[in-house]
């Protein structure tokens, strides 16, 4: 996959930060009707309820992207946060994924590496790879409070591409499931989602 880190207009990485910024409102929006009666349902994710799929989702797409963005470390304070222990996490949500996707606004953020030693890694990636978080947990809390995450084709298109690239390492390390299969005709992102493990048709 090509990530395409280059911009005419000397801005952030032209394929990933699109998709960055439409995933986030689209996890926003999700996270924006989940009621408060399902946070302890079940979801895709066979371990995890919906309680814990939002606490993932919140500490991970917006503090932790904010704070790789700022190569700050995210305070332990957040880390054992039960960030539905508000009621108004959504909107609470919705504000720090905003900061931490306006963080990646600087084109500057994309440049070097995030983290030390052997954990460092190329900031492309982490950008591009917490995109992908965004889509894949902002389905499963979809399609768990009986939502659809909704993509454009472009958006869609790069998180298939991502999943392509990046599939054996997350298997390696128990992130994704084997693919399930699916019908000629599937949709871009429902292919992404098999590709991941996800089952496109999964149901509460």
């Amino acid at each position: 996959m090509n990530s395409d880190t280059s911009s005419d207009t000397g801005g952030p990485p032209g394929a990933v930060y699109p998709a960055m910024r439409e995933c986030a409102a689209e996890a926003a929006r999700i996270a924006g009707h989940v009621p408060a009666e399902r946070l302890a349902d079940r979801t895709p994710s066979a371990d995890w309820d919906v309680r814990t799929l939002v606490n993932h989702l919140v500490l991970y797409t917006s503090h932790g992207l904010e704070h790789r963005a700022r190569r700050t470390e995210m305070p332990e304070t957040l880390t054992a946060r039960d960030f539905t222990a508000d009621a108004d996490w959504p909107e609470r949500y919705r504000a720090a994924l905003g900061r931490a996707v306006g963080a990646w606004a600087d084109p500057a953020v994309w440049e070097g590496e995030i983290g030390e030693g052997a954990g460092a890694t190329p900031a492309v990636s982490v950008g591009t790879l917490m995109t992908l978080e965004m889509a894949l947990h902002g389905w499963e809390l979809a399609r768990a409070t009986g939502q659809e995450f909704r993509l454009s084709e472009e958006a869609a298109a790069f998180v298939l591409g991502v999943v392509d690239e990046y599939a054996e390492m997350y298997r390696k390390y128990d992130g994704f499931a084997d693919p399930v299969p699916l019908p000629a005709t599937a949709g871009t992102f429902d292919r992404a989602l098999a590709a991941s493990g996800r089952d496109p048709g999964w149901t509460a």
